[in-house]
């Protein structure tokens, strides 16, 4: 039968014998009798901003290597010997995403700590895990310090698919990053709305003097513009800082609706004012 494959983020908080555990009592579940092959992929994750800030990469990459190594001689020792590894982005879904990218699995299992659960639950990384990772996932979250009293605490599950089917890296080259079609769709949409905005501006001043309903329409056009140059710059440009969440969704969300809206309002003024 064909070998099942199964990708584990090894952030600090893997490790302790619980956590090993919880990564064979996966393993184990494959019950169709293939082998199962676990691909450790530990997040490179900047030791502080200001190590982000000034583009140091190296020393995040060796602590991240010297953390898997560890992880991978504890996972060997448990009885675990189909193990690949590798450093990841710093970004545990983009190290994921990197990782099913270069080869699909069966199935991502993400360590974290219960320090950062705030951030996988309340800032939107397990809902971003969710809508871009394709495979079944399961977040575990440790407890416990470095004095070797790490437990288990929680566990969220996540089925097969998309949550947001739109999702998937659909879309993709050397020149552009993995955008999804809605994200492509709101880059595409919010360009050639903003141009048509602009010409009904254009067609609403008449050559005049920009007052009263002429002055909306153009400050609407500036206003629309705007908008849809932040939502392609973050999704074109700012990749490399990982732009995501909260601000990303907001400003696709502006230009899918606010550019329609826009074009709406300026064609009143051409029609009406």
């Amino acid at each position: 039968m064909a070998e099942h494959s199964l990708i584990a983020i090894v952030t600090p908080a893997f490790g302790s014998q619980e956590s090993i555990e919880a990564l064979k009592q996966e393993v184990s579940q494959n019950g169709d009798g293939s082998a199962t092959e676990v691909r450790l992929v530990a997040p490179a994750v900047e030791l502080n901003t200001l190590h982000h800030t000034l583009g140091d990469i190296d020393e995040p990459r060796v602590e991240a290597k010297k953390r898997l190594d560890a992880a991978v001689v504890k996972v060997r020792a448990a009885g675990l010997d189909d193990v690949t590894f590798e450093v990841g982005d710093p970004d545990p879904v983009q190290a994921a995403q990197d990782a099913l990218l270069a080869r699909p699995a069966d199935e991502v299992l993400i360590f974290a700590h219960a320090d950062d659960a705030k951030d996988w639950y309340e800032g939107g990384l397990w809902k971003h895990a969710e809508d871009s990772l394709e495979p079944p996932l399961k977040l575990v979250v440790v407890d416990g310090g470095p004095a070797g009293d790490e437990h288990v605490v929680d566990t969220e599950t996540s089925s097969a698919g998309y949550s947001n089917t739109d999702a998937g890296y659909e879309v993709g080259s050397a020149y552009l990053p993995g955008l999804t079609r809605g994200d492509l769709a709101a880059i595409v949409f919010g360009i050639v709305g903003t141009i048509v905005v602009i010409i009904l501006a254009a067609v609403a001043a008449g050559g005049g003097t920009a007052t009263g309903w002429r002055a909306v329409a153009i400050g609407v056009a500036i206003v629309t513009a705007l908008v849809n140059m932040c939502n392609v710059v973050g999704q074109l440009l700012m990749e490399s800082v990982r732009y995501r969440g909260g601000f990303a969704k907001l400003f696709r969300d502006l230009a899918v609706i606010g550019t329609p809206i826009a074009i709406l309002v300026n064609l009143a003024i051409v029609i009406f004012a």
